[in-house]
C-alpha cells in the first residue's frame, strides 16, 4: 500500500527523508487522502473484512468441500451481513477455494461424515416415514444447469418432498428435507424418521444438520465413494433420467421443471406400477395399507 511508504519516507529516522509533499506528488497521490488515511489507517470496512475472512476460514476449515456459496450460507446462518459476491471476493482474496474446485480436484476425497451410517444397506421400511433416502442430481438446460433434491420415503418409493433451482447449495438440499416434512404432516408426525444421504457438502452443512434436528429427524451418511450405500435413490434418479431428462433438449430452465414435475406427479407416483409394490402405484400402496389397520 501506498500510504504506509510516504510514512516511512518521512519519519525523521529515514536514511533519506522525503517531505510528505514530494511523495505525494511523485506516488501520485493527494495530501488530503493520505492524511484521512493517518487519521483513521484500517476503515470499519477492513476490519469487518478482516472478520469474515477470518469466519470463512473457520467454515472451510470444518468443511474443505466448501466454496464460496457454501461458505456464505454458512456465513449468514451464524449472523454475518454479507452478500455472496462480498463473500466470494474475500475468498479469492484470501485464497479459500473448495478443493471440489475443477482447478483444485486433485483426487480429493468427501469430506468426513457427521452422522453415523445407520442403514447399512438396508433399504427397508416397515412403515411410512421410518426411513428416507435423499440425493442431489443435475441435467443441463439451454440457459445452464437446473439441479434437484429429492426426498424418498423408502416403504413406498415415492418422493416426498424436492425442491427444484438453478444453484446447488445448502439451501436447496433445506428447501427439499423441509418440503417432505411439511407433506408428511409436520415435525411431530415424522420425529425419529432417519434421513440417509451420501456425504455431499450440501449434507454436511451445518444449515441442512440444524434442520434435520429441529424436526426431530435423524441424519444418516454412507461410506466414502459407494455408490451401493445410497442405491435406492439413485434407481429412482436413473428412471427420471430415462423418462424425462434424457428424451429431449431442455431449452429453459422452466420447462425442464414442469417436465421433471409432471412426470414425477402424474406419472410415477399415481401411474407406474411397481413390482416390488405389489403392482400397485406409491399413492396406491399408502393409501391402501395406511386404512387396512383401520378397517
Amino acid at each position: 500500500m501506498t500510504y504506509p511508504l510516504i510514512t516511512d519516507l518521512a519519519a525523521e529516522g529515514a536514511t533519506i527523508r522525503v517531505p510528505v509533499i514530494v511523495s505525494c506528488r511523485v506516488l501520485g497521490v493527494s495530501r488530503q487522502a493520505y492524511y484521512k488515511w493517518r487519521a483513521d489507517p484500517v476503515s470499519q470496512r477492513d476490519w469487518d473484512d478482516a472478520h469474515l475472512i477470518e469466519a470463512a476460514r473457520q467454515v472451510h476449515a470444518d468443511d474443505p468441500e466448501f466454496g464460496y456459496r457454501l461458505i456464505s450460507d454458512e456465513l449468514a446462518d451464524a449472523g454475518h451481513e454479507a452478500s455472496e459476491n462480498r463473500v466470494w471476493r474475500l475468498c479469492s482474496l484470501a485464497g479459500i477455494f473448495s478443493v471440489l474446485s475443477p482447478k483444485r480436484r486433485g483426487g480429493k476425497r468427501p469430506g468426513p461424515a457427521v452422522h453415523d451410517d445407520l442403514v447399512e444397506r438396508d433399504f427397508t421400511a416397515d412403515r411410512p416415514n421410518q426411513l428416507w433416502l435423499t440425493d442431489i442430481t443435475e441435467h443441463p438446460t439451454g440457459e445452464g444447469k437446473l439441479y434437484m433434491c429429492a426426498v424418498k420415503d423408502v416403504y413406498s418409493g415415492r418422493i416426498v418432498g424436492y425442491s427444484i433451482d438453478s444453484r446447488m447449495k445448502a439451501s436447496l438440499a433445506v428447501a427439499a428435507l423441509r418440503n417432505a416434512i411439511d407433506r408428511r404432516g409436520g415435525p411431530g408426525v415424522v420425529a425419529g424418521c432417519i434421513v440417509h444421504s451420501d456425504r455431499g457438502s450440501q449434507f454436511r452443512s451445518r444449515k441442512y444438520t440444524r434442520a434435520l434436528t429441529e424436526a426431530g429427524l435423524v441424519g444418516s451418511m454412507g461410506r466414502v465413494a459407494s455408490s451401493a450405500d445410497n442405491a435406492a435413490m439413485e434407481s429412482w434418479f436413473a428412471l427420471l433420467q430415462k423418462n424425462v431428462l434424457n428424451r429431449r433438449r431442455w431449452a429453459t430452465r422452466v420447462q425442464l421443471r414442469l417436465a421433471i414435475v409432471t412426470w414425477t406427479e402424474r406419472t410415477y407416483h399415481r401411474r407406474r406400477r411397481q413390482r416390488g409394490l405389489g403392482r400397485l402405484t406409491p399413492v396406491e400402496f399408502e393409501t391402501i395399507y395406511q386404512t387396512a389397520p383401520a378397517a
